[in-house]
């Protein structure tokens, strides 16, 4: 299955995760926890948003600090993708858009 994610939506499936900052994690770490989640979430973005909803609600002290973690390794994810295959996860054309094959 084929998924297309714009960065802030990969975050949003990180944030959801269980990588932590204190991980300190490559992008290729953060790119693996953001396939897990979606395997978790059955590849429903709808799904993994309820978990950050939740989080929010549960630890709102934390959500902003984690969001804005959460966004710049979404960004590192992106941005380690070139143009072509690395693993299972493809750039695609359209500017900010990251491709997820879940195996």
């Amino acid at each position: 299955m084929l998924i297309t994610m714009s960065v802030p939506e990969l975050a949003q499936v990180l944030f959801a995760s269980a990588l932590q900052a204190s991980d300190d994690p490559s992008p290729e770490q953060a790119r693996t926890a953001i396939e897990d989640r979606l395997r978790i979430c059955h590849a429903d973005l709808a799904d993994c948003l309820a978990s950050v909803a939740q989080e929010a609600g549960d630890h709102p002290e934390a959500y902003a600090s984690r969001m804005r973690w959460a966004l710049g390794m979404a960004d590192r994810v992106s941005t380690a993708v070139r143009p072509g295959r690395m693993g299972s996860v493809t750039r695609t054309e359209r500017a900010g858009s990251v491709c997820l094959a879940l195996v």
